[in-house]
């Protein structure tokens, strides 16, 4: 058995008929670019002057950071009055009674802390300027000098609030609320970061 090769010859006439010389491959990129009908895109020119970020920022801010300095230590004091009362009722005279005035401070509370975490949607600023001027600070102060925190308790009026807080400062509550505060806006700014 023999095997042969057989080779087609073709004349370049046969090719040159059909075009095949002539062609140029189409460059994928640019499908229509022999289409006569084709129009090539213009962007539409909006006369919309696109707004200011950073002034829209500064405003959530400003904004952000007051809501931070003042909710912050209503929410504390409305936890630690609550709390005072609580622990007067429960735990001094071994009560089984409910103080519905105490549970509703300890709630109002936890909301106000709740809307200032919830202020980081805005701004990082406000759970962290919070966090830091009435958890951190006074908590840090408290720990390291105490005689610190006695003198600060003196600036404040003398009543259950007062004393609510003092041991919220003394048993280092202030400053594990303040580092949660911190906390939730740190994370709000790596959030808006990573988008």
């Amino acid at each position: 058995m023999s095997s042969h090769r057989y080779v087609a010859e073709y004349d370049d006439e046969d090719y040159q008929e059909y075009g095949e010389y002539d062609q140029q491959p189409k460059d994928p990129r640019r499908p229509y670019e022999d289409v006569e009908s084709y129009e090539p895109y213009e962007p539409f020119d909006d006369d919309v002057v696109p707004e200011d970020s950073r002034a829209g920022r500064g405003v959530r801010r400003v904004l952000s950071g007051a809501g931070g300095l003042i909710l912050t230590p209503v929410a504390l004091g409305l936890l630690a009055w609550g709390g005072l009362r609580q622990q007067m009722l429960v735990q001094a005279t071994l009560s089984t009674q409910r103080d519905v005035f105490g549970i509703g401070l300890l709630v109002g509370g936890g909301i106000l802390l709740l809307a200032v975490g919830l202020l980081g949607a805005l701004s990082a600023t406000g759970p962290i300027v919070g966090g830091l001027v009435w958890g951190v600070a006074p908590g840090v102060a408290a720990a390291a000098v105490p005689e610190w925190g006695f003198r600060l308790v003196k600036y404040l009026p003398q009543n259950d609030v007062t004393y609510g807080v003092t041991s919220w400062l003394f048993i280092g509550g202030l400053l594990g609320t303040g580092l949660l505060l911190i906390g939730a806006g740190l994370a709000a700014r790596l959030a808006r970061r990573r988008r």
